[in-house]
């Protein structure tokens, strides 16, 4: 049966039989389960790559569904996480490959954890790709870069100790700064990004390496234009990731409440100091009749004074309606208090939403 499954990819000389065996052997983490992160990961399941890990701190909305492959109506309708929804479904899709989604923020601390063969960009969040750069720099592990936007694409394939990273490049990417919630996107843009990025992906997997494309691909799918640009010579030597002196910066943690504004849906990311454990039946509870606009294990979606706010049981919340910090961060402190929650997992206890 297993054998028949992956017949066609075995037939495929530079894979084959071996090559088979070795992708089943291997440990792969997507980092965002959106348009990007639900495609490779559909093509990596299927392909049979032994373990895929998921990790994606946001949840599945109607206007998902245009482009992100493996979320339905049900999922929207839930509000279900896109780490939870997509473990959920690629399960069923093979339940040969081990699935792992991780619902929340992903850290320094986080990726440390977790043993991997390859890192895969699959977010719109620019810092928590120079995260991820210098994390794959120090633990010389191998990942790949996409970013979409209307009809245009871009990625590239960075290996442990060659060329120039990520950090040298971000003067230079001009995806930097806009998401598709302000700009637009089409889905065949994600798809040939993925497409890229999976083919790599395969190469890396199974030990082809000398079939790696060694250029910064772009392409503009309306406009008709492709191109491929050697970037050897864009490396920095005082780069603090891959320079001579590398100090890895975006692996330092900071304190406190942290909060960003989400480009382009007039709403404000709230993050605690540190993971909280929140009893999210509890708050539920509180809330008075007509506010729960939809609840499940992973978070509650509540109006609050003129305000959507989605509250996450690892503490996390997004408030909806704005885009003023101050604002957000007050709302949040008003209902949520650190000083009460549990930041041990082990303890029995939990925080206490007010």
């Amino acid at each position: 049966m297993k054998s028949e499954r992956y017949s066609r990819q075995i037939l495929f000389a530079p894979i084959g039989e071996r090559g088979q065996e070795v992708l089943g052997e291997k440990c792969v983490i997507i980092i965002g389960a959106g348009a990007l992160g639900s495609s490779v990961a559909d093509m990596l399941a299927r392909a049979g790559v032994g373990k895929l890990t998921i990790i994606d701190r946001d949840y599945v909305e109607w206007s998902n569904l245009q482009r992100q492959q493996l979320y339905t109506e049900h999922d929207a309708e839930s509000s279900l996480p896109k780490a939870a929804a997509a473990e959920r479904r690629l399960k069923r899709v093979n339940s040969q490959v081990e699935i792992d989604g991780r619902v929340g923020e992903v850290t320094p601390g986080m990726l440390s954890s977790m043993e991997a063969d390859l890192l895969i960009d699959a977010t719109d969040n620019f810092h928590v790709r120079l995260m991820v750069n210098d994390h794959a720099r120090m633990r010389s592990i191998p990942w790949i870069f996409g970013a979409c936007l209307g009809s245009y694409g871009i990625t590239h394939t960075f290996l442990p100790g060659e060329g120039p990273c990520l950090r040298c490049l971000q003067d230079v990417l001009p995806v930097n700064g806009d998401s598709c919630e302000s700009q637009g996107i089409i889905s065949p843009a994600v798809t040939m990004v993925t497409s890229y990025q999976t083919a790599e992906a395969l190469k890396i997997l199974t030990g082809a390496k000398g079939a790696l494309r060694k250029t910064l691909l772009s392409f503009d799918l309306w406009e008709n234009s492709r191109s491929e640009v050697t970037i050897e010579s864009l490396r920095k030597m005082d780069c603090p990731t891959c320079g001579s002196n590398p100090t890895f910066p975006a692996l330092k943690g900071t304190s406190g409440v942290k909060a960003s504004v989400l480009c382009g849906r007039d709403a404000v990311h709230i993050r605690p100091s540190s993971p909280l454990s929140l009893h999210l039946e509890s708050f539920t509870k509180r809330m008075k009749e007509g506010r729960i606009l939809s609840a499940n294990r992973f978070l509650v979606n509540v109006n609050i004074e003129g305000h959507r706010m989605v509250v996450f049981s690892d503490g996390r919340a997004l408030i909806h309606g704005t885009s003023d910090i101050p604002e957000a961060k007050a709302l949040y402190r008003k209902y949520i208090d650190e000083q009460e929650c549990v930041q041990d997992e082990k303890s029995i206890d939990h925080c206490r939403i007010r």
